[in-house]
């Protein structure tokens, strides 16, 4: 079962460089795309394997099967749904800039997304805990530094503009677990 998961892991991330790679350099003939992947593979800290050609090709061929990737006269060509799906992936893997020295101002995020959107809502707050921010209550949440540019990011690729409210709020009641938490001071 762990197994399962570290590969699910390395294969979504396999995945998601061939994408970058495709998305970097725009249109890349297939025998180019292997080079610049195991480059970033190794940077990424996947292994090298005696069989990566052909586990690279696999991978790609699986994002081709996905409609990520289009492969044309041998070339490969990233799709709307490839950018859309990269642009998920760094999302989740975004890092707020952390200052040195904490502003003493809390940014409070409030969503209000109809149960309709369950799944959208579902997406967000994982994408929340992935980013560092902790759950003050079900839809809102908490966090210490300044991280205005995530929140356009999130509106833009959620589509959730009037939906997400946005603060920075100078003093926050009971604050202590939350300042240990973050180890703010």
């Amino acid at each position: 079962m762990v197994l399962d998961k570290v590969k699910s892991n390395r294969n979504q991330r396999l995945q998601e460089i061939i994408l970058g790679t495709v998305a970097a350099a725009g249109i890349l003939a297939v025998a180019v795309v292997a080079p610049n992947v195991v480059g970033a593979m190794a940077q990424a800290g996947i292994l090298p394997h005696p069989r990566q050609k052909e586990i690279i090709n696999n991978a790609r061929t699986r994002l081709v099967r996905r409609g990520l990737l289009i492969l044309m006269a041998g070339r490969v060509y990233l799709t709307e749904k490839g950018e859309k799906a990269l642009r998920s992936w760094r999302l989740k893997e975004y890092k707020i800039p952390r200052p040195k020295r904490w502003d003493k101002k809390w940014r409070v995020l409030i969503f209000d997304i109809p149960e309709r959107r369950r799944a959208l809502r579902a997406r967000l707050r994982q994408t929340l805990v992935s980013v560092g921010f902790v759950r003050l209550q079900d839809s809102v949440w908490l966090y210490p530094y300044e991280c205005e540019e995530f929140m356009t990011l999130l509106k833009a690729e959620f589509k959730i503009g009037k939906d997400l409210l946005y603060l920075t709020v100078e003093g926050l009641e009971y604050d202590f677990p939350w300042k240990r938490l973050f180890e703010v001071r």
